[in-house]
């Protein structure tokens, strides 16, 4: 956001009025703080502040400044050789001015926030195994605990016994008796929903018995539809009580989601998980020279050598989806 609609929403909301060159002088006083460049407007303005206010090399901080402030966008776009004309560097200077800026914090304030929901995830599901087989157990501080109180009990059952006495008992039976009933129902529906719960885990584990024993390169492609079947529920059910469940096995804990995935088709004639074949893709450009990354192109041709029947735009999708930049940017010198 702007200077201008940071004052105008202070205006607005907090009902405080300050000029606009006293705020860009505690703008500059908070970006100094410790993240050093945080409340940064701009990812420019923020690797600026960092080169600025932290002990590095006096000559490549000094070409770092420049380079940022003057030939920025050649710098996001991995414009190296249009970066070495313009600046008259050579790949020996150069390089390490590069690695300094990659070494900067582009998003200070990021590692300050924490989660207390991700921090603590609660396992709705824990899986052990024994000999061959996997024991789950639902996990029961997930699911409300319920029942009927005493004292309610006993002021339905004395009020049976006397319910044909003046009217003002009947209806006070009557009033009872219909909460007794809805409370009996909702009981029943926390009961029905724990039987679901572990149905769907049931027949996970079992499509899914390699992964649980070996590990996430066999997990298996799986879809809604599948478990749907198998327990003859409807897909829209198996979607909704899958949603945020998490279980805890041998493997860690995954969210109930992971395990559903479309496949490919093999050399062998069998289907591969999209999950393990976007983890091998990980793997190959991890491993790949950053002097002359690899196309999707040539990531497509590997896979396809590795038995993985893949077009080039599905590794394009599998890579987008992975967050990882086209081959240019992944240049490095």
């Amino acid at each position: 956001r702007s200077l201008k609609e940071i004052i105008s929403e202070l205006e607005m909301f907090e009902h405080i009025s300050i000029p606009e060159d006293e705020a860009e002088k505690l703008l500059k006083k908070i970006q100094v703080f410790d993240p050093i460049g945080i409340a940064s407007r701009t990812l420019q303005e923020c690797l600026l502040i960092q080169l600025r206010n932290l002990p590095h090399d006096p000559y490549y901080t000094y070409l770092a400044e420049q380079l940022i402030e003057k030939y920025f966008d050649d710098f996001t776009k991995k414009r190296y050789d249009a970066i070495k004309q313009k600046m008259e560097l050579s790949d020996e200077t150069l390089k390490p001015t590069i690695e300094l800026i990659q070494n900067l914090n582009p998003k200070p304030g990021e590692g300050n926030i924490q989660s207390e929901e991700n921090n603590q995830i609660t396992p709705d599901f824990i899986i052990e195994k024994v000999d061959d087989n996997f024991i789950i157990t639902l996990n029961d501080r997930t699911l409300p605990s319920v029942t009927i109180s005493r004292a309610y009990l006993e002021m339905f059952n004395s009020n049976k016994k006397s319910r044909k006495n003046s009217e003002r008992e009947k209806n006070t039976y009557k009033f009872l008796r219909e909460k007794f009933e809805s409370a009996k129902w909702f009981i029943a529906c926390i009961q029905q929903r724990r039987e679901t719960l572990m149905r769907i885990m049931q027949a996970i584990v079992e499509k899914q018995y390699e992964f649980f024993d070996k590990g996430a390169k066999h997990l298996r492609p799986m879809i809604y539809k599948d478990i749907a079947e198998e327990i003859n529920m409807d897909i829209s059910t198996i979607s909704r009580v899958v949603n945020g469940k998490y279980v805890q096995s041998p493997m860690g804990i995954h969210e109930l989601k992971y395990f559903f995935s479309e496949g490919l088709a093999t050399d062998s004639g069998e289907e591969v998980s999209n999950k393990h074949i976007k983890e091998r893709l990980k793997e190959l450009i991890d491993a790949e020279d950053k002097n002359a990354p690899y196309s999707d192109d040539r990531l497509a041709e590997m896979l396809n050598e590795e038995g993985i029947h893949i077009a080039r735009r599905t590794v394009a999708k599998y890579r987008e989806q992975l967050r990882l930049p086209i081959a240019r940017l992944r240049r490095q010198l």
